[in-house]
């Protein structure tokens, strides 16, 4: 997944050269603030890159679940960026607005702005879509933070034409303080997704109810019970545990083969799924007693 982050990189170094070009030629500040989000993406970008080298790392002794939750770091630091852009951002555009500045040279600067909000919107869907499909959120926080960024950039060429036609200059840092309200809001989603993401979260409700639909398929057809079920996800990464209670006269092998077909059925279901099931005894009142999320904790030996 490197070659992506490598992709953002590139789009972002662009990018930052275009938007950073617009605002000298015009001085407007709603480009000003769309060349520091820029800017964001590139060290967000070099921080994707380094999570995601991490996290492609295969489990180790020290490591033995993975290493995937590397990304949200990556994500946390993207998130926290930009709000730190868009303070950047307030503290641009207030002077500017108490003490107005002509925008000059409007034309030019639009162009190259829209040149670098296409190259914005081309590299933010393919990161979207590599992040659908392999999981990251690494990858899909920079395609939504590159796909935000879009929408800014729509929205200051719109406003600085605006200025343009009516010659109202405050225009300008007004749409450069609504860049930093909608940046906000972006830095804000993904630290907190970042934050449920290491704090081991349950997976999404309707990988869930996949699961649950697996289990109530075996309970009918087997005669078995389940319990138990604990669900997380780190990264790319899913990890799901399940007690099985089974016929206290069945074999060993008869309940093992059972809990292989069941894990190979939940794996088939979520791809990156690590599996983790136990087999207990239908007959045993100690099987139970352990239902509760923790048994140590709740006074259960």
């Amino acid at each position: 997944m490197t070659r992506f982050a490598w992709l953002s990189i590139g789009a972002a170094v662009l990018t930052i050269g275009l938007k950073a070009a617009a605002y000298l030629l015009t001085g407007s500040v709603g480009l000003l603030s769309d060349a520091l989000e820029s800017l964001v993406n590139l060290v967000a970008a070099i921080g994707a890159l380094l999570a995601l080298t991490v996290s492609e790392k295969a489990p180790d002794e020290e490591h033995a679940y993975g290493h995937s939750k590397a990304e949200y770091f990556a994500s946390t630091l993207e998130g926290t960026l930009v709000l730190f852009a868009a303070v950047a951002i307030v503290f641009t555009a207030v002077p500017r607005l108490v003490h107005p500045v002509p925008i000059e040279k409007v034309g030019v600067g639009i162009v190259v702005s829209i040149v670098a909000t296409l190259v914005n919107l081309l590299v933010g869907r393919r990161l979207l879509r590599a992040g659908r499909e392999h999981r990251s959120i690494t990858l899909e926080a920079d395609g939504k933070h590159l796909m935000t960024d879009v929408w800014t950039s729509a929205g200051v060429v719109l406003g600085i034409a605006a200025v343009e036609v009516t010659g109202w200059t405050r225009l300008d840092p007004i749409i450069g303080l609504a860049v930093a309200v909608n940046i906000v809001w972006t830095g804000i989603q993904l630290v907190r997704r970042s934050m449920l993401g290491l704090l081991d979260t349950a997976l999404p409700l309707e990988e869930r109810q996949a699961i649950e639909a697996i289990l109530a398929r075996y309970r009918r057809d087997e005669g078995i019970a389940t319990h138990a079920l604990r669900t997380r996800e780190a990264g790319a990464r899913r990890f799901v545990s399940v007690h099985v209670l089974v016929p206290g006269d069945w074999t060993v092998h008869h309940g093992h083969r059972l809990l292989e077909s069941i894990e190979n059925d939940i794996r088939a279901t979520l791809p990156n799924a690590t599996v983790f099931t136990h087999l207990e005894s239908l007959e045993d009142p100690a099987s139970f007693a352990d239902t509760a999320l923790d048994r140590a904790a709740a006074g259960e030996v």
